[in-house]
């Protein structure tokens, strides 16, 4: 990818292209066809050009992580005082394994991490993450997790994540949680008994490291202050057969101290609070940031740590869930947090960048969204990146001495200047009369009338759709469709009344919104109703199918992409995992497991069914889909189910979405009579 950057004052208008040297095939190929199904299936199906972007402590070095063809990430740097251009430093084309993260740890170092998932033997999915330092040049690549023992007792998944970037004021001293497996003993005096979760101070230009946390075998998660000291450990409860409760335990301790104590005395306006998530330590205000529930909204509050365990209220909202905190630098020091209503906002606590937020968005073209997602150590340098719902957005140097903004990458690089329909916040009512919310998008020029229609909810079903740009909907616009995403009951992100019991135990809740949805486009006069599909991921997947049971003569087209299908089968998916007792309360069990559950009334389905799956999907297992396509082959109806082979639950391969674009339009084209 090559980079055109261009200093400019805030408030300019940018219009600088970023072209790419990672070109798709697929893209290749179609690249002489503009408007055609192939050139539109292969711009909107390539993944991200920028995957993932972080900014050097000094500055002047930007490193992204690139997809290249099919399922290729490619770490990319750039260094701005030279004229060397952009190298490309490690490439990775292991299907079963992403290149996830890379983050500068001096300004000649970086420490990357790679997830991936195996199969074991017994037909298990085991995810697992692997961390290794690279030079900025490419050399001297090293493996920073354990190597794995031939006398450990198992498979070591979890291969380190930082805690600290920056300790005892040292260049390239690092704090990175170590997993520990038990070694066989039997006949040796080289075993190893620990087990757990610790703690290690890691060089990461020799690879040394020393323990500075024994390991805990119940402990999930090590947070560090901003002077790299761990000052909270969380422990997660287990019952006598090994399996997860849900219950949490939080430790904590004074800068200095070894020993921890158990949080156990939090209160919030005099009165006790338990339930709280942790997320950040902060050693200038010695409090602890953490998610809590304030009237059935998630909010952010502080506790003292000072022993008092007096909590504060920092953000909460009477609408929406606060959903995040905004940290930025090496010291990842808490300067906001974000929640949605309509649109996603930030609410800074730091008054500089507030106005700087608020400056870029009113500069950049159409008022986009504006986040952080880097800074150089002193945080004069930033990296921003701008999006909104027709723009997939462009990352952006900005130098606060200088007040200068430099366009430095396109997000998607074949979409820059590409028409998009605009997304709109809407509500339309549920047969019960709740207003349900949700975002429309028109095709590009339409007049919004006796459209082909999608509806398409989200997965989850624990989540929830936002404004901005999604490349799904953009696809489907720019294919002539009208396209609605409901957030349904269930969802999350509106207060714990509309999550309500989940979207699977109050299934018939959920997917009765998301009928209506369909039902509104029609009386709207925005959808024809002979031309009226459903599409959806995951969760999204699931609905769109459980929508025939309940009302077969509503959508005529449904296309389900890594679908849920059977209630009971997300529970014995869990047995071989640690979390099988929350899966199985989560789900639940009763009659709404028979009833809703899509591949148990396949008999019922009138409207043609089209499947797309991967086989390494842990979030989802393939045997969904299989034993879809089986029922309704059983039953007699249509159906087209097409696997992906070693990919996992977001089919990450740009020919693999390209092709399952291509088979989707080709699929409702002729549902739909179009």
């Amino acid at each position: 990818m090559q980079i055109l950057t261009k200093a400019l004052a805030v408030g300019a208008l940018v219009s600088i292209v970023s072209p790419s040297l990672f070109v798709d095939p697929a893209f290749a190929q179609s690249a002489n066809e503009a408007g055609s199904i192939e050139d539109i299936a292969a711009r909107f199906g390539a993944r991200q050009s920028v995957l993932q972007v972080s900014l050097s402590p000094s500055g002047t070095k930007i490193a992204w992580i690139a997809a290249g063809p099919e399922h290729t990430e490619i770490l990319n740097v750039y260094d701005m005082t030279s004229a060397a251009g952009v190298e490309t430093v490690v490439s990775n084309s292991e299907k079963s394994g992403d290149l996830a993260r890379c983050e500068w740890v001096t300004d000649e170092r970086l420490i990357c991490q790679v997830v991936g998932m195996a199969r074991r033997g017994d037909g298990l999915l085991i995810p697992y993450d692997r961390l290794f330092a690279i030079n900025a040049d490419g050399s001297d690549a090293q493996q920073i997790s354990d190597r794995r023992s031939r006398l450990a007792l198992g498979f070591n998944q979890d291969g380190g994540n930082v805690v600290a970037l920056d300790v005892d004021g040292e260049d390239g001293k690092i704090l990175l949680t170590r997993n520990f497996v038990p070694e066989v003993a039997t006949g040796t005096r080289m075993g190893s008994d620990k087990e757990g979760l610790g703690v290690a101070r890691v060089d990461i230009d020799s690879g040394r490291s020393r323990n500075v946390e024994p390991p805990d075998p119940l402990a999930t998660r090590y947070v560090a202050d901003e002077n790299g000291e761990v000052r909270l450990k969380v422990r997660a409860l287990e019952n006598s057969s090994g399996m997860l409760t849900g219950g949490r335990i939080h430790m904590y301790r004074d800068p200095g101290e070894r020993g921890w104590r158990a949080l156990e005395n939090a209160t919030l306006d005099g009165e006790t609070i338990t339930g709280f998530s942790p997320i950040a330590v902060s050693a200038r205000k010695n409090v602890l940031y953490a998610y809590h529930s304030i009237g059935g909204y998630d909010a952010i509050i502080e506790i003292a740590l000072d022993g008092s365990g007096t909590a504060t209220v920092l953000l909460a909202r009477d609408d929406v869930d606060v959903e995040g905190l905004i940290r930025i630098g090496r010291q990842r020091r808490v300067v906001g947090a974000t929640y949605a209503s309509e649109k996603r906002s930030a609410a800074y606590f730091d008054q500089e960048l507030n106005k700087l937020s608020s400056d870029l968005s009113k500069a950049l073209p159409n008022q986009p969204l504006i986040s952080i997602a880097g800074a150089s150590a002193d945080e004069n340098r930033l990296i921003i990146i701008a999006s909104s719902d027709t723009d997939p957005g462009t990352v952006y140097l900005y130098d606060k001495k200088a007040r200068s903004l430099e366009q430095l990458l396109a997000m998607r690089d074949y979409l820059v200047d590409r028409p998009m329909g605009s997304m709109t916040a809407v509500t339309y009512p549920a047969s019960d009369g709740t207003e349900i919310p949700g975002y429309l998008t028109l095709p590009p020029g339409s007049d919004g009338k006796n459209l082909p229609a999608i509806v398409l909810p989200h997965g989850g079903p624990a989540a929830r759709d936002y404004w901005g740009f999604d490349w799904m909907v953009q696809f489907f616009t720019a294919r002539g469709y009208a396209v609605l995403q409901p957030n349904y009951r269930g969802s999350s992100g509106y207060g714990e009344a509309w999550y309500g019991r989940n979207g699977f135990k109050a299934w018939d809740v959920a997917i009765g919104d998301v009928n209506d949805a369909g039902k509104w486009l029609v009386s709207e006069g925005i959808a024809n109703p002979e031309q009226l599909a459903i599409a959806g991921w995951s969760y999204g997947g699931y609905a769109a199918l459980q929508s025939q049971v309940v009302d077969p003569d509503l959508f005529k087209a449904i296309v389900a992409i890594a679908p849920v299908t059977d209630l009971g089968f997300l529970r014995s998916d869990a047995r071989g995992y640690t979390n099988a007792r929350l899966v199985r309360d989560y789900v639940g069990s009763g009659p709404h497991v028979e009833d809703g559950s899509p591949r148990r009334h396949a008999k019922g389905f009138k409207a043609p069914v089209a499947l797309f799956h991967g086989s390494l999907d842990l979030n989802v297992d393939v045997r969904h889909s299989r034993a879809m396509e089986d029922a309704l082959e059983d039953a007699g109806k249509s159906v087209r189910y097409i696997e992906y082979e070693d990919l996992q639950h977001d089919l990450g391969d740009s020919k693999v979405r390209y092709a399952m674009l291509i088979e989707i339009d080709a699929f409702l084209k002729a549902a739909l009579s179009r």
